[in-house]
């Protein structure tokens, strides 16, 4: 991949990043440059040889910083949670783009999830789009599919985000879930509309699929596994430090064995999954150093397919195309029992991650287990099994916890995040397990009350285990906006009523 534009302007980006001129990396790529990169190179280095040079005073002179897109709003605590949601829309609303730094321009207005992230996210949209349902936001769902669509369209698959530094990585693909969502609301047959893109997402993800082998397994998103199936796994294909990380990522570096393009793979993967990041990815469950993402088969991203499948079989169906109809639903078919052949554990009575490159099962416990209740996947006897355990281990008094570890990480214990929550409501809900969907859905509404009472915020994350404190963990400091979990907030709501 060419560099960003603003890494061309070496030694000055490694300088500001090392030397953490702002807390946060990200900070510094999401800069608007004032002059040409040739300009601002030519400056840096003449002014960098004078006596009393300020690294921060150069940067604020040659670049307009980020401002975030909910500064200067402030709560009204004296209205409801919902209304306040309702006031945030349009504070988190981005006008169609003009190309500028590192965004790239997108055709339509859009919701950005709040604080640092200033840009649309892949897999938070459609989490923020179950509130714009709720709220009655039918133009602006719209909107966001076509959106997503521009960018498949334009890039052959959906970054993580829509900004140059995401350009080689996606997100966990919910995009047949948008279309899906967009039909509950303008029909049905929507889908058909949205075929073509469909396809494209599908051939992003499954890309080299036909040249794996005994010998090479693995390419690219796709792993042959052992019975020759086909499944999924994250995977960028740059295996360079990030650039909005580029300063964490160094430093692992040092600490870690793995050579550093393997672990820049490992960990832009990880960042792809959405869950960056988490023991979940570790060969040591406390050792940030071991990640290994691109040898582990996820359950969800597989879910996530087999639902992608689904839906090209369905809209094929409405098209009356018989053949793609049975090809696609196969496929599908396929993947449900590789699912189940390699991530049930019919002792322990849950779905794991696989180790493919070890052949074994992980035996980290995470929420990413409940994906089948979500997707109908599971046997009636399997949502039982699973519902015991979320039951015993995983229900806390604010919610459901992401995975059973506590390491410092923010997708681990104690943080408890609105898209899982939803998933493992629904889930449950869809084996008839509806009474421990309530009672997860009562006492994350409570939380997210109670926390935007007492601070007028809707956080990115929340402490399910001690909802007195804030959450904590990952590689910047919690942001409050927050585009999923107004979506999902507003949502249970809807089904469930308020909870003060």
């Amino acid at each position: 991949m060419a560099l960003l534009e603003i890494q061309r302007l070496n030694p000055l980006f490694e300088e500001v990043q090392l030397n953490r001129v702002f807390p946060d990396g990200k900070t510094f790529v999401d800069c608007l440059p004032r002059f040409s990169t040739e300009e601002i190179i030519a400056a840096y280095s003449k002014q960098k040889k004078e006596p009393g040079f300020s690294l921060i005073k150069f940067v604020t002179e040659h670049f307009d910083l980020p401002v975030p897109h909910s500064n200067g709003y402030k709560s009204d605590q004296s209205k409801s949670v919902e209304s306040n949601i309702e006031d945030l829309w349009p504070v988190l609303t981005r006008a169609p783009d003009k190309k500028g730094g590192s965004l790239i321009a997108l055709p339509y207005p859009y919701i950005v999830p709040g604080g640092r992230f200033g840009e649309i996210y892949y897999w938070d949209s459609y989490f923020t789009m179950l509130g714009l349902k709720a709220s009655g936001k039918t133009e602006m769902v719209e909107n966001m599919v076509k959106n997503f669509s521009y960018l498949i369209d334009t890039l052959g698959y959906i970054p993580n985000g829509n900004r140059s530094y995401f350009i080689g990585r996606s997100q966990p693909p919910f995009y047949s879930l948008m279309i899906k969502l967009l039909g509950e609301l303008k029909g049905e047959k929507i889908l058909i509309s949205y075929l073509p893109q469909l396809e494209k997402e599908y051939q992003f993800w499954m890309k080299g699929a036909d040249s794996l082998n005994e010998a090479n397994p693995a390419k690219y998103h796709v792993v042959r596994m052992p019975g020759g199936e086909i499944l999924n796994r994250y995977c960028d294909e740059n295996n360079t430090a990030r650039p909005e990380s580029f300063r964490e990522d160094i430093e692992l570096s040092h600490q870690s064995s793995q050579d550093p393009q393997i672990l820049y793979s490992h960990l832009r993967a990880g960042a792809e999954s959405g869950w960056d990041f988490s023991s979940r990815w570790f060969k040591e469950k406390n050792s940030f150093k071991t990640i290994h993402t691109t040898d582990i088969i996820p359950v969800d991203l597989n879910c996530l397919l087999y639902h992608l499948e689904q839906s090209i079989a369905e809209a094929y169906q409405m098209n009356g195309d018989k053949t793609n109809t049975r090809n696609y639903a196969a496929l599908a078919e396929k993947r449900k029992k590789a699912i189940e052949q390699y991530c049930w554990n019919e002792e322990v009575g849950f779905y794991f991650d696989f180790d493919w490159s070890g052949n074994h099962q992980k035996k980290t416990m995470t929420l990413a287990g409940v994906t089948p209740l979500f997707f109908k996947i599971s046997s009636a006897e399997q949502a039982e099994k699973i519902s015991l355990h979320i039951q015993e281990n995983f229900l806390q008094p604010g919610g459901v916890l992401t995975t059973l570890e506590t390491t410092g990480q923010q997708w681990d214990a104690p943080n408890g995040w609105a898209p899982l929550q939803w998933m493992t409501i629904t889930g449950l809900e869809n084996y008839g397990h509806t009474s421990l969907a309530k009672e997860i859905a009562v006492r994350w509404i409570k939380l997210n009350t109670a926390v935007f009472k007492r601070s007028g915020k809707l956080m990115e994350k929340y402490n399910v285990v001690d909802t007195h404190l804030e959450a904590g963990g990952g590689e910047y400091e919690g942001q409050d906006g927050f585009g999923w979990t107004n979506g999902v907030l507003l949502a249970l709501i809807k089904k469930y009523g308020p909870c003060d």
